[in-house]
């Protein structure tokens, strides 16, 4: 609403205001003086129909306007129309309600203004009035008839002491002797400013004659001076006839004329009583239009009341709605998501108030989400920045919610328990095939940790496991040592970190072994050569002394002593050479035709079908030590071979082949030796490569331990497994069992290009390339 807009509603109603005022005012002079009020009665109605009409049209303009934003749905308009209507109900109910019980009264108490018992009693009233008048007007005449049959009597000499004295007796204002024309012949009394007594008319002198005395009452219909009331003039006068009896022949008739007052309350109560009946018959003649003047009056009143009211409540809920419909409309833009700064009604009210510091509470919002956008982009950070972390740490990384089930995993644990883990987030760890041990014992370790922590042991625990990993098509069936540690987190949630220290174990174990080694060989070896020494020098001394069954015996003896001290020491030598294994000399090497050189060892096992050598073409040249690598190729061979040996169809093959990625580039150069024999143990397969684990009856156990050293001191990746018991094969035959021991070299020498995919190269790792067997 504009200012002008203001001004103009602010002027109709002071209007409005001013108008009923007036009305009110006129009614109330019209309740004291109707004349008034009659004479300008049309007029005054007039003017309060143009008022009226005024009030209207402005009602009306402003009822369409509110009713043309409710049909176009612009904001706020019911709450504008259902203020209006409540202010308007609020300003018309008590009007109407006032109005309703004004209308009764007036109409009720005009009636009761004319009710017969008031009309009786005031007829009787001024029955009573005139009554004692005339009995007041009779009995001044009855004196002034006897005063003058006594003042006949007296003589002319003492007729002025007699008229005193009569006035004295009567109580008479003034008293007087007139002649037959009236005029005064002797008189007493009177006010100073009217000396004489008023002359009376012939005709009244006539009466009196005629009737011996007459009496009439004067100055009650005279109209009341200014300031005073018609009472104070009010007396009786009386006229007495004097008889002549004591007058000569011949004289003139006089008569007695007595004047005497009115009581002044008798005089006021008679014309109260007198002008209250004339004032009663002239408004029983004007009963109807009395009432219609009423009850117009107050028809008027309520219409200007009722549409002051109307326009009063347009007004009150436009100024009223308008903080509202602000804060309204600022509430469905923050709703929307818009937080810019919002106008603010300018007023000192507690709406004006509320508007303030909704706009304050809106800034603090844009300024709240601007620190919450600003929070939500380094929290997105941060975040990314523990992924990328998590992503990249070689430690697997498990959090559990507060039931227990995976939540968050890590691609680290998904490598090292070589299953898919982050398929079974929701679900607990011991749904994960192969790992329902592992969880409850990790379960164990969270609630002993929580119930009664070890020493040391005061924000985590750790501790070490042996994980069997299931068996899957691809892939080796191998033990693994996790070292783990768990915390436990906010909100119920815990964290598992591990590592796969299978490697570091087996490392510890080989170093451990060796230690062993050196020491027994040097603890062992010294003595050997002097036990042999011994043997040989006793029988040299005693053979040839002794005869028959006891020379066999000691030569038997002796025998059995240097047998057994060559096999010392050939034990001897081969734990210091797994101890003091010479670091490797790395060189380019051809894999292929070291592999051939070390066969020509095994001629007739070749000849008789026993050994099959499937070598991939082209192979890459890798880098290696090429005796260490022959003795590598030497000890699988020979043990696939053992492993055969009772089997009248035991087959080894040795294969080479290149292990790719899947867009195609070179990974590694592998070589495999695969038989059909009995294949490994399980407790073999946990421990293959610790020193003197072995399946032979003659064995030292060094062999694969001596393979996995230098496997990896060339950074080879060295795996056993046992095959399946299915048929696979090629049309070179097929192995329908055994065991598998595959190296798998990385490292390259510089310049060795990779050869094109072929049938053969394309080959997956672990998969032989002609064979197909695992």
């Amino acid at each position: 609403m504009t200012k002008a807009q203001r001004w103009a509603w602010l002027i109709s109603t002071v209007a409005a205001t001013g108008a009923g005022l007036v009305l009110a005012f006129l009614l109330s002079i019209a309740t004291n003086n109707p004349a008034l009020y009659e004479r300008h009665y049309v007029w005054l109605l007039w003017v309060n129909i143009v008022v009226a009409t005024l009030l209207v049209l402005v009602i009306v303009i402003a009822g369409v306007r509110l009713l043309l934003r409710v049909k176009r749905g612009k904001f706020g308009s019911r709450l504008l129309l259902k203020l209006a209507a409540i202010f308007a109900l609020v300003g018309v109910v008590p009007g109407v309600l006032i109005y309703t019980v004004s209308y009764q009264f007036v109409s009720r108490s005009i009636e009761s203004w004319f009710d017969v018992k008031v009309e009786t009693a005031l007829d009787a009233g001024l029955k009573l009035g005139k009554g004692t008048l005339d009995a007041v007007v009779a009995d001044v005449a009855v004196k002034t008839r006897l005063a003058a049959e006594r003042l006949g009597e007296t003589p002319g000499s003492a007729q002025s002491l007699a008229l005193e004295r009569v006035r004295e007796q009567l109580s008479a204002q003034d008293i007087a002797i007139v002649g037959p024309a009236g005029q005064a012949v002797l008189s007493t009394g009177g006010s100073a400013a009217n000396l004489m007594p008023e002359r009376p008319s012939l005709a009244l002198l006539r009466q009196a004659r005629n009737q011996r005395v007459v009496s009439e009452l004067i100055g009650l219909d005279e109209e009341p001076a200014a300031g005073g009331s018609g009472a104070g003039n009010a007396r009786v006068r009386a006229i007495a006839y004097i008889p002549t009896t004591t007058f000569t022949l011949g004289e003139e008739d006089r008569y007695l004329l007595v004047n005497q007052p009115l009581p002044r309350a008798l005089a006021t109560n008679a014309l109260a009583v007198q002008a209250a009946y004339r004032e009663y018959q002239q408004r029983a003649l004007a009963r109807g239009g009395l009432r219609k003047m009423y009850i117009g009056t107050l028809t008027l009143a309520l219409v200007l009341a009722v549409f002051g009211a109307l326009l009063l409540a347009v007004t009150l809920s436009n100024q009223l709605a308008r903080p509202l419909l602000l804060l309204a409309e600022g509430m469905r833009q923050v709703a929307s998501g818009d937080l810019s700064s919002k106008p603010v009604f300018a007023s000192r009210d507690e709406l004006g108030g509320l508007t303030r510091s909704f706009a304050d509470m809106t800034s603090q919002l844009s300024e709240a989400r601007e620190l919450v956008q600003r929070s939500v982009v380094q929290v997105e950070g941060a975040r990314a920045n523990l992924q990328t972390i998590l992503d990249n740490l070689t430690a697997g990384v498990i959090v559990f919610d507060r039931q227990g089930n995976i939540d968050t995993v890590n691609p680290g644990a998904t490598r090292i328990m070589r299953l898919p883990l982050s398929a079974y987030r929701g679900q607990p760890l011991a749904n994960v095939p192969g790992l329902e041990t592992f969880a409850q014992a990790v379960g164990n370790r969270f609630e002993l940790h929580s119930t009664s922590p070890e020493a040391g042991e005061r924000d985590h625990w750790q501790d070490s496991f042996e994980l069997q990993t299931p068996a899957q098509p691809g892939r080796d069936n191998d033990s693994i040592t996790l070292l783990v540690r768990g915390a436990s987190m906010p909100q119920g949630a815990t964290l598992m970190v591990f590592d796969d220290i299978t490697e570091l174990v087996s490392a510890q174990r080989s170093e451990a072994w060796s230690e062993v080694a050196r020491r027994l060989a040097h603890e062992i070896k010294n003595p050997l050569t002097p036990i042999q020494l011994s043997a040989e020098r006793l029988q040299h001394k005693l053979g040839p002394k002794l005869e028959g069954a006891d020379q066999a015996m000691l030569g038997r003896s002796v025998d059995t002593i240097v047998n057994q001290v060559q096999a010392m020491k050939t034990l001897v030598n081969e734990f210091r050479d797994y101890a003091r294994l010479p670091a490797a000399h790395l060189i380019p090497i051809d894999l292929n035709a070291l592999v051939a050189e070390v066969l020509g060892l095994y001629g007739a096992a070749q000849e008789s079908g026993r050994l099959h050598a499937d070598l991939a073409p082209a192979l890459p040249a890798i880098v290696g030590d090429s005796t260490q690598l022959r003795q590598v190729i030497h000890n699988l061979v020979q043990n696939a071979l053992d492993a055969v040996a009772e089997q009248p169809d035991g087959r080894v093959r040795i294969c080479t082949e290149i292990a790719r990625t899947e867009q195609g580039e070179l990974r590694a150069v592998r070589l495999q030796v695969i038989d059909n024999g009995p294949g490994f143990s399980d407790k073999v397969l946990k421990r293959a490569f610790e020193p003197y684990v072995t399946t032979k009856s003659k064995g030292t156990g060094l062999g694969l331990a001596v393979v996995k050293k230098i496997a990896d001191e060339h950074g080879a990746r060295v795996r056993i497994a046992n095959l399946g018991t299915g048929v696979e094969g090629d049309a070179a035959g097929g192995i329908p069992r055994g065991a598998q021991v595959s190296l798998s070299f990385a490292k390259f020498a510089p310049g060795a290009g990779a050869p094109p995919l072929s049938a053969t190269s394309l080959s997956s790792p672990g998969t032989p390339a002609a064979s197909g067997a695992h």
